[in-house]
């Protein structure tokens, strides 16, 4: 789908004025497919992982996901909120199974990043029908223009990020529901407060969640969101990025253009320094994001 300047406009009012918007039929039905089988791959892979939680790390030297989060019609839409020099920092399936998909509680983005300024997006692209019945997100329509509140951690309930957010504040009835088909994107602020009910439907709801910073924007949380994509434009004047990577069906799922992505990863790569690849597993990287969710370090340096 390519879309107007008129029609990326009216995107931009909506989003200013709610904090979010949806935009139908970006992706085409053969790369959701593509993406159904890279979810499958990935949960055969780490099969002691629940399926919420295919985070980034899992994926850092994964052709397939550089070229998914780098598709042309997902940066079309993050540059019309952002600009045109674009790093991607975080992205991964939150994928709810069928009868016991766990909830994402009321929360907002930013307060789980520390970056300088706050300037994000984050870009959500269904690969399953999505509405009530199976989880589907939930936004309070123009909250993105309160401040960022402290992290609550939660157990009482099995939730994906082991935390919430004080919301006595808000008027709970207000919340949109976003139905989504199978290619639809919809877009929110780092500040929006949004959350997902459990999935007790006998369909799963998996969708891949998108962090998209400008490349003046800075990282600065301890050992996590390390070495963003440069997903497009120029790079940063101080942050690092890793390389995208080569081809490798060991680390991947074969995909369409597959055959030429080393010489366009290579093209890419020479455009910045690459930072150095980084030794740590990414299994256990991802636990270590986990842990520091339910700790809620996830923007402080946890106690030894």
């Amino acid at each position: 789908m390519t879309l107007s300047d008129g029609e990326l406009q009216d995107i931009i009012e909506r989003y200013n004025c709610d904090g979010f918007a949806i935009l139908r039929g970006v992706l085409d039905a053969d790369l959701i497919d593509e993406a159904c089988r890279h979810v499958a791959w990935l949960c055969e892979q780490y099969p002691d992982l629940r399926p919420e939680h295919l985070h980034h790390p899992l994926m850092r030297d994964d052709a397939f996901w550089v070229r998914l989060v780098t598709d042309a019609r997902l940066l079309n839409i993050a540059r019309a909120v952002l600009g045109p020099d674009l790093a991607c920092f975080t992205a991964h399936y939150i994928c709810k199974p069928a009868h016991d998909g766990h909830a994402v509680l009321w929360h907002q983005d930013g307060a789980y990043w520390n970056l300088e300024p706050m300037n994000a997006l984050t870009l959500w692209v269904a690969i399953d029908r999505s509405g009530p019945d199976n989880g589907c997100l939930r936004m309070l329509p123009g909250t993105h223009r309160q401040p960022l509140l402290p992290i609550l951690p939660r157990n009482d309930v099995p939730n994906m990020l082991a935390s919430s957010m004080d919301v006595g504040a808000f008027d709970l009835a207000n919340a949109v529901e976003i139905h989504l088909e199978p290619g639809d994107v919809s877009i929110h602020h780092s500040h929006i407060v949004h959350g997902s009910e459990a999935n007790t439907s006998a369909y799963r709801r998996c969708g891949l969640d998108i962090g998209y910073i400008p490349t003046s924007t800075m990282i600065s949380n301890e050992a996590l969101y390390l070495d963003p994509i440069l997903a497009c434009g120029r790079p940063g004047p101080s942050q690092r990025y890793r390389p995208w990577p080569g081809f490798d069906e060991g680390k991947t799922i074969a995909f369409r253009g597959h055959e030429t992505w080393n010489e366009r990863a290579a093209r890419h790569n020479a455009g910045f320094e690459p930072v150095a690849h980084r030794d740590e597993d990414p299994l256990h990287m991802t636990y270590r994001m986990m842990r520091r969710l339910t700790e809620g370090t996830v923007k402080t340096i946890p106690a030894e």
